[in-house]
């Protein structure tokens, strides 16, 4: 774990190769075909040989699993994650679980209840006019405890919990909750790694991580989506990169406002993830590979 640009990946897979490892990717973003530079998943192809998105030998599971705009959530992740696990380790090898979105995450690692409330398209519509601040307004209203721990700018969990608070009344107790009193999933054990990286350099790393992006052909890419019957109101909804990308393809703002922007909202981002991380009081936080080696060593004896 860790904020967006670390080098989870990259760790990752360097883990997988040393140790016999599968990895399970727990990245909202990913599931998606076709989004790629964007949510920046690893090179690589799928294998119907192999039922896994391939890259340098390594399985990866859980990318390239959704059409964009098709219904994933977390409940989604949960159940599918949960096969892959177990399918890794009847191949006797060592799952390895790697991604941004912690939440997702945490419900595999917590005995946590994720409510099962279908998606209502018709609320959700309507929901999807209103401002981000209206819809926390709302949400504040319903369910103030919930209102505490959200993202308050991400619109797509907003919406989602507004839709829970229609059906249950309020969002049931999450993860946080849940991990001060310290409900592990029993049925696995879980060594929990976050990469940790100063400030300066994670901000220094997320801009040339940008620049590259954009000369991969990011823009090409939010482009041809939206060509390909992808709504613009969708990509605002998933946010970052497919937010701003779309505002600039519809002249809503500048390229220089777009690339400023949109490099202030990432790195607000890894401040959130970096709050959300900070709570959990399980995560050894190590800077640098030889240390994460160390410490997965020392947990698979």
């Amino acid at each position: 774990m860790g904020p967006t640009a670390s080098g989870k990946s990259g760790v990752a897979i360097q883990l997988a190769k040393k140790f016999g490892g599968e990895i399970i990717s727990a990245d909202s973003r990913q599931i998606y075909r076709d989004m790629n530079i964007g949510t920046g998943k690893v090179r690589g192809a799928w294998s119907v040989e192999r039922g896994a998105f391939i890259s340098e030998d390594i399985p990866h599971h859980l990318i390239d699993v959704a059409k964009p705009q098709e219904d994933f959530n977390v409940s989604h992740f949960k159940k599918l994650a949960q096969e892959k696990i177990k399918e890794i380790l009847q191949r006797q090898k060592v799952p390895i679980i790697c991604g941004g979105t912690a939440f997702w995450i945490d419900t595999l690692t917590k005995n946590s209840n994720i409510p099962e409330v279908a998606p209502d398209e018709k609320l959700r519509a309507r929901l999807a006019k209103k401002s981000v601040a209206q819809l926390f307004s709302q949400l504040k209203k319903l369910d103030s405890r919930r209102a505490k721990d959200i993202d308050k700018q991400n619109k797509v969990r907003l919406i989602r919990a507004i839709e829970i608070c229609k059906v249950l009344g309020k969002v049931p107790v999450r993860e946080t909750q849940n991990l001060e009193r310290g409900a592990w999933n029993t049925k696995y054990e879980f060594l929990q790694i976050g990469i940790e990286v100063p400030r300066e350099i994670l901000n220094e790393k997320i801009q040339k991580r940008l620049d590259e992006r954009f000369k991969e052909g990011m823009t090409q890419e939010v482009s041809k989506l939206h060509k390909k019957g992808v709504s613009w109101k969708w990509m605002e909804r998933i946010g970052l990169e497919y937010r701003w990308i779309s505002l600039f393809l519809r002249q809503k703002i500048s390229e220089t406002e777009m690339h400023e922007k949109l490099y202030y909202a990432i790195i607000h981002y890894a401040k959130r993830q970096m709050t959300w991380l900070q709570r959990n009081p399980n995560i050894i936080w190590c800077s640098d590979y030889k240390a994460i080696k160390k410490e997965v060593e020392k947990f698979l004896k």
